[in-house]
């Protein structure tokens, strides 16, 4: 029942932090793979690739290879048990979905450490859009700022998060339902929304900051679009007229989460 809305959540976030990531065959590490279906996601985007799935607990790691084993990408998908420690397994591109918010959050710090050293290019940490997840967030891109990394998505800077107290950052796909999904999950909708907050950390500084980030539906009104969003300046929310142009045209375009570019509007 969770597997479609966790894929289409980290599909999402991969999309709006870096849209070109599974280009050119990158080796891909998903941490805390679960029932395997980051993995396969990634597969299924990068067919040349192979993909890592490691798991701390055997039953899922097993699980996520009888997965993989029925799929059309079983093959580019090793699954592995990792029992802590350092990764047995580097990569371009590590991904850890709904797993980080789940430990202690003593235990966090170094988790985190461990897949930061396992990334050569990219971590994307992908986690509930609660309050909580946020704040799950919060603590990784401290302790990554810390360590030398520079931020991909969503955050536009590397500066403290300006939302005040009683907000947070996240964002929301749709997810649409089979027949199956909405008898699993027992209701009669045809889509489900997810909310999930996510961040993307690089190693080079070229991959990161600038932009306008929209934090929210755009308002688009007859003649004119307001939208809210994060930018280096910090929080900033604009009106774009008709008069605008192009700038104009990009706003009505603009969905929640969009990265506009500085001039845009």
């Amino acid at each position: 029942s969770r597997m479609p809305a966790t894929f289409a959540a980290v599909y999402d976030a991969l999309e709006k932090a870096d849209p070109h990531a599974l280009l050119g065959a990158p080796s891909l590490l998903d941490v805390g793979t679960g029932t395997g279906v980051i993995a396969l996601m990634l597969a299924q985007r990068s067919p040349a690739a192979g993909v890592t799935a490691l798991d701390i607990d055997a039953a899922c790691a097993e699980q996520a290879r009888a997965n993989a084993d029925r799929s059309p990408w079983g093959g580019r998908v090793t699954t592995c048990c990792a029992p802590g420690g350092p990764l047995p397994a580097r990569a371009d591109l590590v991904v850890s979905a709904y797993m980080l918010g789940e430990l202690p959050p003593p235990r966090r710090a170094a988790a985190l450490r461990a897949m930061w050293d396992a990334a050569d290019r990219m971590l994307l940490l992908v986690l509930p859009g609660t309050p909580q997840g946020y704040a799950a967030v919060m603590q990784a891109r401290a302790l990554l700022l810390s360590w030398g990394a520079y931020l991909a998505a969503p955050c536009p800077h590397m500066g403290a998060c300006p939302l005040p107290e009683n907000d947070w950052c996240h964002f929301s796909c749709r997810v649409p339902r089979t027949r199956l999904h909405r008898q699993i999950k027992g209701g009669s909708a045809p889509y489900e929304d997810e909310k999930y907050a996510y961040l993307a950390a690089v190693r080079a500084q070229d991959g990161a900051g600038g932009g306008f980030r929209v934090l929210r539906h755009p308002q688009v009104h007859k003649g004119y679009v307001r939208l809210t969003g994060c930018t280096p300046a910090g929080l900033e929310t604009r009106t774009v007229t008709r008069s605008g142009g192009e700038a104009y045209r990009a706003a009505r375009r603009a969905a929640w989460g969009d990265l506009l570019a500085p001039e845009e509007p």
